[in-house]
């Protein structure tokens, strides 16, 4: 299932240079080009509070966004350079990327869990618990999961769910060549506490009784 590609404004620079990029910063704007896609670059501007609160939610050099640009048609784009100030380490100029839809990208998808209610292990009380809340797939740009889905119908007590239990949308795989957790079914801490104590009564019942030593 396609997933739900967030949209990303910008606005048309007309002015090119670095006066003209020098004035956009000054109006609270951080400059930006686009390329690729086999059409000509296009400068943009971007508002800079904008831009910082995308960058502090993390993974924007690996997030999709639909540009949308006006006098132009809406175009995916992956951002492929943040340049920095040197000393506030502020952004000051972008590098977007067009995509075709069979273009090949590097995606951070997130993890779902469904039908915790046919769970044999939550109904026993048992504790689901993640290890990855998202995955990084090579995927194409016309076919991104909106979610990696991960049924839990069925599953007992101490079963582990991999990255091979998950249907992954075609042509899409995981950056990790290995089959890696996704998340444990792990028995309730009460029971894992009872049954340490019950072997230490164990331990302790097979340690023999000292007996004393004789006197000659």
């Amino acid at each position: 299932m396609a997933g739900q590609v967030p949209d990303f404004e910008a606005t048309l620079r007309t002015d090119t240079g670095k006066g003209a990029a020098r004035q956009a910063r000054r109006d609270g704007l951080v400059p930006g080009v686009v390329y690729g896609g086999g059409e000509d670059p296009i400068a943009i501007n971007v508002p800079f509070n904008v831009l910082l609160k995308r960058l502090k939610a993390g993974r924007f050099l690996s997030t999709l966004f639909n540009l949308k640009v006006e006098g132009h048609d809406d175009v995916r784009v992956i951002c492929r350079n943040v340049q920095r100030h040197v000393v506030k380490d502020l952004p000051t100029h972008l590098d977007f990327m067009r995509l075709k839809r069979t273009t090949k990208i590097n995606l951070f998808i997130g993890v779902e869990f469904i039908n915790e209610d046919e769970c044999p292990a939550l109904k026993a009380g048992g504790i689901l618990v993640p290890v990855r809340n998202e995955v990084e797939l090579v995927v194409t740009a016309g076919d991104i999961p909106e979610v990696l889905t991960v049924d839990l119908a069925g599953l007992e007590i101490g079963d582990t769910i991999t990255i091979s239990s998950i249907t992954l949308p075609s042509g899409a795989k995981p950056t990790i060549d290995r089959d890696f957790v996704i998340a444990n079914l792990q028995a309730p801490a009460s029971l894992t506490s009872a049954e340490d104590d019950d072997e230490g009564e164990v331990a302790a019942d097979e340690v023999p009784a000292t007996t004393e030593a004789s006197e000659d």
